[in-house]
């Protein structure tokens, strides 16, 4: 059995940490404190290298992009933390003989740093990230090669879950490619369209508590 996780606000508090960092950079450089909005509401979807163009302009920093993006990587990196109970059902999880995957969109760098710096890179098989693969979710070739750097097979994939929080490159996405979906809803309904979630649940560690279930 696979169990493929999103990564961002799904098992890792993005949100909270990039507005950490976010305080932090400003605070820094004796910006302003509302600068720090302007940081979020740049990066607050996801972030690139590409991004530090516009916001070096947006906040006449002296920085180049690629200096300010390094910062980024290792600010974020330090600032993410797991929701509570992930790291320990993980563990349960592949005791259980659970594979485990991530399957996230972003850029491999920053990702991969989130991974090692919360203690979540050694409890997966495979690690899915589009910057590396060139395919973003809800692409069905992500969760394709996804599969695959798990060690499974792309073309069995109906007893494979994707858990995740975001209800188009998680849900449907998952769901137009054939895998089982289960939805952190983190606070909210269910109102996003016809293909609707195998599952929903509250946070990550309730995910991880019905995927254990299935194994009894």
């Amino acid at each position: 059995m696979l169990a493929l996780f999103d990564l961002d606000n799904t098992l890792i508090d993005r949100r909270g940490g990039l507005e950490l960092w976010a305080r932090n950079f400003v605070s820094s450089r004796h910006l302003p404190r509302e600068a720090a909005s302007v940081v979020c509401d740049q990066l607050w979807e996801r972030a690139y290298p590409t991004d530090f163009v516009r916001l070096k302009a947006a906040l006449g920093l002296s920085e180049s992009p690629d200096d300010l993006w390094r910062e980024y990587v290792t600010g974020v990196a330090r600032s993410v933390r797991c929701f509570p109970g992930v790291l320990e059902g993980l563990e349960a999880l592949r005791h259980a003989g659970w594979a485990l995957g991530v399957a996230t969109n972003g850029a491999g760098d920053i990702q991969r740093a989130k991974l090692a710096a919360t203690g979540l890179a050694s409890l997966f098989d495979g690690v899915c990230v589009s910057g590396d693969v060139g395919v973003r979710k809800p692409g069905r070739g992500h969760f394709e090669a996804a599969i695959a750097l798990c060690g499974g097979d792309p073309r069995h994939r109906a007893g494979h879950w994707m858990v995740g929080d975001n209800p188009e490159t998680d849900i449907a996405g998952a769901s137009r490619a054939g895998l089982r979906t289960m939805w952190v809803a983190n606070g909210r309904r269910w109102t996003y369209g016809p293909r609707e979630p195998h599952t929903v649940v509250r946070d990550a560690t309730e995910a991880i508590g019905v995927l254990q279930g299935l194994t009894r």
